[in-house]
């Protein structure tokens, strides 16, 4: 099937492949690739890609194997590929295998691996993509429909106790970012009381949890979330995601709600995020970082 016409200016020549880790990010994208006249090829990444890919055409791919991607990159014509969802693990240094293609690069693959942050990881794959001569895309220049907007989401607003901590934690999380270290960071009564790190966001709200629990953290002062893109970050993988299960680790911990970069973040499930945020009286607002002085 010929790839679909778009209106974003983005080249638009052979197949669509969707590298599928967990989550559902990668069957949304799959179902609005198709939706919008492709044929995506999903390549499940071993042990990471949930088995939710009956109707797609799809194929495993083992974390480190450059080689066998490139040969499915050649066995269905594929020319553009998207990154999406979680990858736990990195690879074990006898899982990587490599082709002529991606030799040369395999010194700086092999030191970034070892001591670089995610970050840097997303970046160099995506260079040992592009040396197979296909365009790495984005999540959201396949559903822009994803991205935060700016303001209050659902029906709920932060207060400014809200906004103070917001900002706190966005400060913090910017930081955190610049690091290469992670993504999000709660305040809570104007103070920081827990960064992410490689751990991911829903085990950072559960240490959150325990630390309420324990009176470490005030149970009279709920606090925020605030996820936000690392200021280095390459856009094209592992932008920012809420959805539904945020919101619910979100108030388990006792927050007042969620903050996010508009345009810089995704929201996955909206309506029913949404729902269960209004459910729960909690805020999911969108943040517009351009106008920070």
């Amino acid at each position: 099937m010929a790839a679909a016409a778009q209106s974003d200016g983005l080249p638009r020549t052979g197949r669509l492949a969707i590298i599928a880790g967990s989550g559902k990010l990668p069957l949304f994208l799959a179902e609005a690739a198709r939706a919008a006249g492709e044929d995506p090829v999903v390549l499940r990444l071993k042990n990471e890609a949930d088995d939710i890919w009956q109707g797609f055409e799809n194929a495993i791919i083992g974390v480190g194997d450059m080689a066998g991607l490139s040969a499915l990159f050649r066995q269905h014509d594929i020319r553009r590929v998207v990154m999406s969802g979680a990858v736990k693990r990195r690879p074990a240094f006898g899982e990587i295998r490599v082709n002529l293609k991606s030799l040369l690069k395999l010194p700086m693959a092999l030191k970034t691996l070892m001591a670089g942050g995610d970050d840097a990881v997303l970046r160099m794959v995506i260079s040992l993509i592009e040396a197979q001569g296909c365009e790495v895309l984005g999540a959201h220049e396949i559903l822009p429909g994803l991205l935060a907007t700016v303001g209050p989401l659902g029906a709920v607003s932060p207060d400014g106790d809200d906004e103070r901590d917001i900002e706190k934690a966005a400060d913090a999380a910017e930081a955190l970012g610049r690091l290469d270290v992670g993504q999000g960071a709660v305040a809570v009564g104007g103070r920081i009381v827990a960064l992410e790190g490689v751990e991911g966001t829903d085990a950072m709200l559960s240490r959150v949890q325990g630390l309420r629990a324990e009176g470490r953290i005030s149970r009279r002062r709920k606090g925020v979330l605030v996820k936000l893109c690392k200021p280095q970050q390459d856009l094209r993988a592992d932008l920012p995601t809420i959805g539904v299960s945020t919101i619910e680790n979100a108030k388990a911990a006792g927050l007042a709600g969620i903050a996010v970069e508009a345009g810089r973040a995704l929201v996955v499930e909206r309506e029913a995020m949404i729902a269960a945020a209004n459910a729960a009286g909690l805020f999911v607002v969108g943040l517009d970082r351009s106008r920070k002085e």
